[in-house]
């Protein structure tokens, strides 16, 4: 497939643009740490050589008030300049183009120099911003003209503002956060000049030579965001103060709405980003759960955008512009939007990687190189883990066989594609057969060997998995008693009142699955979460969200006392609760199980009984390591290797699975 609309060029002012798509700015964590500039080079470069368009770098602060974390990421000095020369050096010589950008982290900050329009608490943060005077107003602006002129002598083509999120600039922009009745406050004309007034003296400074973008948000989502009209106004006046593109965004931090998790539809807020292209003369770009070329280019000819921006697409493939020009878009490494590697990873301050991608944002650390000794290696297993060591081991050179004993690849990450939300999980299984092919593995479907089989292999890479635990508890075997693997696999029919026990992530993911309401539109998507698609009120805001009705009665039940769901993801695990509580799931916490009989879950709560009406009860009590292979393998002196669920079964987790699998593939 071609895409006519994805490589045209555009002519931005100070730089022409060879294709309409940008890396968006995402936060790395490299932007804290003491070899971050090198490492942000390689990462950046990469990128920059498969021919991306734009890239835009992750947030750096304007001062030391603006830093989300105390002394960290800030930009602010001709020694800081001098050290990302090694960044903008590595993406001019791959012909790429760079911005900086600007994010004054506002009521965000997380330390005690934190400011904001207003003294008001923000709800994820454990510190009441100070209120910026006039004098820290004029200071903080200087600081933004001032980090734009650093950028531009590091090298950088231009500069992005951060105006969206709940930032500091959108802080004065919604009446949300700015309560101030001076000329920085009140009106839409007062809450708009602090990033207008950035814009413009920030153009004057940088001159015909660099681009300033702007990255707007269009639909706040919390109550008392900016209007459609003054939406539509900062965009005209961003182009009379010299802006030359806005990129479009969703959702402040504290918003209860889904904006990129995998739940949210593909491109499902681009409608927005062509209202505000019908209305200014400004490119536009469109951002948000775009994850293929062909989306992409679709978005492009529809007239939603003039450019398309990919964040984490570029973590999972560097290569991806490059594939796509090439027509191989089958050999992309699709995002499949699980957060777990990198929005996680940044709430955690960890360097960022991707879960289908270890190598993203450790291309100094983790590097594949051929090997000089070729080996005949066996893999004994084809989820996540068994998948990523044989293609990486196979294209350094050695020699894989890849046993695996069910007809298909992919273990139990196969049927994580069945949950609602992870059906795109099934694009990193099409993109491991594909590696599987191009890398010349022989693969061995419907095959469990044994230690003779073994024999003669050079290593064993045990990735066998994990089976259900079965708890010890009466009626455990009675006919209503069902494994989640039999749910999810479609092998049993889950029956009108169904009780879950365990409420980890599988236990989750088998009461989204059977609470599933059948209805992934768009149309669904925003009634059911709550976003105006009229765009008529504050902050794109429907305040009556839609229940969603299912068609079962649900009891997700758990042993631990406490919160249901508290380990889940952070970036996304409000979003499940969320959603499960609309479909009318029970959770019940301290749970202490008795017995299993014809009337269902007898257990108590508090030391009283309680009868939890079932005809289905489903097993989610975790998972036990399968290694007997592996002692097997062991007791005759076969060189083995435990990774995956097979080496640790604390939750089914395919990061650290593909993690360890890539690894051991470079280490042999």
């Amino acid at each position: 497939m071609t895409y006519p609309k994805l490589f045209t060029p555009l002519d931005l002012g100070p730089l022409v643009l060879g294709n309409r798509l940008v890396m968006g700015a995402m936060h790395t964590g490299l932007e804290e740490v003491p070899d971050g500039a090198t490492r942000m080079a390689a990462f950046y470069g990469a990128r920059a050589r498969a021919g991306v368009g734009l890239i835009v770098t992750g947030g750096f602060a304007p001062n030391r008030e603006g830093a989300a974390i105390e002394g960290l990421g800030i930009f602010g000095s001709s020694e800081q300049a001098e050290e990302h020369r090694v960044i903008t050096n590595a993406v001019h010589r791959e012909g790429g183009a760079i911005l900086l950008q600007i994010l004054h982290a506002g009521g965000y900050a997380r330390h005690a120099l934190a400011v904001a329009p207003s003294a008001q608490p923000t709800p994820l943060c454990p510190v009441i911003p100070r209120a910026l005077d006039e004098d820290d107003i004029e200071r903080t602006i200087e600081d933004h003209v001032g980090c734009a002129r650093l950028a531009k002598h590091a090298g950088y083509d231009g500069v992005e503002f951060i105006g969206s999120g709940g930032y500091l600039i959108d802080a004065f922009l919604a009446p949300r956060t700015n309560r101030r009745q001076d000329r920085w406050g009140g009106g839409f004309e007062n809450r708009s000049r602090f990033g207008l007034e950035i814009v413009r003296r920030t153009s004057r400074a940088l001159g015909t030579g660099a681009v300033v973008s702007f990255r707007l948000s269009l639909a706040d989502l919390v109550v008392d965001g900016s209007s459609w009209e003054e939406t539509v106004a900062m965009a005209r006046a961003l182009k009379d103060a010299g802006a030359h593109m806005i990129s479009s965004t969703f959702g402040w931090h504290e918003a209860r709405v889904p904006t990129i998790a995998a739940i949210v539809p593909s491109a499902g807020f681009t409608w927005i980003t062509r209202r505000l292209r019908e209305a200014v003369d400004l490119p536009v770009v469109a951002s948000n759960r775009i994850n293929s070329p062909e989306l992409a280019e679709a978005v492009l000819a529809r007239g939603d955008a003039d450019l398309v921006a990919l964040a984490r697409p570029f973590l999972a493939d560097p290569d991806f512009v490059l594939k796509a020009r090439e027509g191989r878009a089958d050999d992309i490494n699709t995002c499949i939007a699980c957060n777990q590697a990198c929005l996680d990873s940044v709430f955690r301050q960890e360097v960022v990687s991707c879960l289908v991608n270890p190598f993203a944002c450790h291309e100094t650390l983790v590097r594949l190189f051929p090997t000089s000794s070729p080996r005949k290696v066996a893999v004994v297993g084809a989820g996540p883990g068994g998948l990523a060591c044989a293609v990486t081991a196979a294209q350094r050179g050695h020699e894989i066989t890849l046993f695996e004993g069910g007809d298909a690849i992919g273990g139990q990450f196969r049927l994580a594609a069945h949950v609602p939300g992870k059906e795109e999980y099934a694009e990193t299984l099409r993109y491991f057969r594909r590696r599987l092919q191009q890398t010349g593995v022989r693969v061995r479907l419907n095959e469990t060997p044994d230690v003779a089989d073994l024999v003669g292999f050079a290593h064993v890479v045990v990735a066998t998995g994990t089976r259900p635990r079965v708890p010890s508890l009466r009626g455990v075997d009675h006919a209503m008693v069902v494994s989640y693997i039999d749910v999810l696999s479609g092998r049993r029919q889950a029956g009108d009142k169904v009780a879950i026990i365990g409420a980890g992530g599988v236990g989750f993911d088998v009461a989204e699955f059977l609470t599933d309401p059948g209805h992934h539109d768009l149309e669904s998507f925003q009634c059911e979460w709550g976003i105006d698609a009229t765009l008529t009120r504050r902050g794109g805001l429907n305040l009556q969200a839609a229940p969603a009705h299912a068609s079962r009665q649900v009891v997700l039940l758990q042993r631990k006392t406490g919160k249901i769901g508290k380990d889940l993801a952070r970036t996304t695990g409000w979003i499940r609760r969320a959603a499960l509580v609309r479909r009318g799931v029970q959770m019940l916490a301290g749970v202490d199980y008795q017995y299993i009989d014809d009337l269902g879950v007898h257990v108590l709560v508090g030391g009283e009984p309680r009868l939890i009406d079932a005809n289905t009860v489903v097993l989610c009590a975790g998972q036990e390591a399968r290694r007997e292979l592996f002692d097997d393998l062991r007791k005759h002196d076969i060189a083995a290797t435990l990774i995956g669920g097979a080496e640790s079964a604390s939750g089914l987790d395919a990061q650290r699975a593909i993690a360890q699998g890539t690894r051991l593939a470079l280490q042999l």
